[in-house]
């Protein structure tokens, strides 16, 4: 497997260890294909995870931008769940409070259909402007009407001269390779405004290593931020750090910054060590390879009994899960709640993806549930259903 990068993207150290090493995963899980043939012959590319045993990053050195073109087929919402939305609500009205953004500018770099900027500027009352090239310009209109506008491209310095009140940017600071010159960028643009707010969410490395989610681990996310790794890099940036907490049941970081005075570094620790970080990762190295052949072994003998499997996710959890195990044509569905995804089908696997509703005919006796957080609101639509299959969260 080639390396191609060797120092670490936040801390630029080259001390660097191997977590795991996975071959084959699909380029873009959130990219499902609309023929089987065509997700069954989906680009794939290699995983290689290091730790930075300086600063605690994760990140992926097999990594190729190149490869990387988001697109409006690019779909990966999670506004259709209902306790996703209780949750995206809390964040925007603790933004708008704290901030005081009743009537104010919000930029979303990131923004991908619209969601969470349309969300935020209807709560306040205020202009909202986006920035993302796999945004569907039809459902953005729908959502924000004349307060949002949609730029479909990637934020760049050519837009600096776009300021806002606040600045957020959710699940893309995974996605960059590069995120010092992103974030340098960032702070370039800000010029002399000293008073602009930025918030930044990131999928948390800890607890995908404590959970042993290796289900997380994807082409799409080169970095995967811990919360020491997440603080070094904005110090390092010229930002000062107000708040650095988890949100989503521990799943997500959440970070609030200003700019720094005098460009010196907010001097925000976290109290994670790279200690106990890197005790994590040889866990999940450790463990990676049984929770692997354990779950192949309950597909398999699920399939010996004759039983009906069905994923419940279609995201990035599920496509992992179904190439990591290789399970072929053992699992037939995969189930999702957002209307963008039915009839599609799931990059390197080929299975369809089905609406809820599919399952009242189609009389699963299994439902792998890929993300437990789902799992009340999963439970609900299932009794809905009048169907009875035994339900197991991953």
């Amino acid at each position: 497997m080639k390396h191609t990068q060797t120092s670490c993207p936040v801390c630029c150290s080259g001390d660097i260890t191997t977590v795991v090493e996975i071959q084959q995963v699909p380029v873009f899980c959130n990219v499902l294909l609309h023929a089987r043939d065509e997700a069954l012959n989906a680009p794939m590319g290699e995983i290689s995870l290091g730790f930075c045993k300086e600063c605690g990053h994760i990140f992926n050195r097999a990594f190729d931008p190149a490869r990387m073109h988001y697109t409006g087929e690019y779909e990966n919402s999670l506004h259709f769940s209902p306790r996703f939305q209780e949750y995206v609500t809390d964040v925007a009205e603790g933004l708008v409070r704290r901030y005081q953004l009743t009537g104010k500018t919000i930029m979303e770099i990131g923004c991908g259909k619209g969601d969470f900027l349309s969300l935020i500027c209807g709560l306040g009352g205020g202009r909202g402007i986006g920035f993302d090239p796999s945004c569907d310009a039809r459902r953005a209109s729908s959502y924000g009407g004349e307060s949002v506008t949609i730029v479909r491209d990637y934020y760049s310095e050519k837009y600096s001269g776009q300021q806002a009140d606040l600045v957020c940017c959710r699940h893309v600071l995974e996605h960059i390779q590069a995120p010092i010159d992103f974030l340098t960028g960032l702070r370039r643009a800000a010029g002399p405004r000293m008073d602009t707010a930025y918030f930044f969410e990131v999928p948390n490395a800890v607890f995908t290593l404590k959970d042993r989610g290796i289900w997380d681990i994807i082409y799409e996310h080169c970095s995967y931020f811990s919360a020491c790794s997440l603080a070094s890099l904005f110090n390092s940036c010229g930002f000062k750090i107000s708040d650095l907490s988890e949100g989503f049941e521990g799943q997500f970081l959440r970070i609030e910054a200003g700019i720094a005075k005098n460009g010196q570094s907010g001097g925000f620790t976290s109290s994670e060590t790279v200690d106990v970080l890197a005790s994590h990762a040889a866990a999940f190295a450790g463990e990676y390879a049984g929770k692997v052949l354990h779950w192949r072994r309950e597909l398999e003998k699920f399939r010996q009994s004759q039983l009906k499997i069905v994923i419940w996710g279609g995201g990035s959890k599920g496509v992992s899960f179904l190439n990591t195990l290789d399970v072929g044509d053992w699992v037939e569905y995969v189930v999702d709640v957002s209307p963008y995804k039915h009839g599609r089908y799931v990059p390197g696997t080929g299975q369809r993806v089905i609406p809820p509703g599919f399952l009242r005919t189609y009389l699963p006796d299994i439902v792998i549930v890929m993300n437990p957080v789902y799992l009340k609101e999963i439970r609900q639509m299932i009794d809905g259903l009048c169907i009875t299959p035994e339900i197991i969260p991953v």
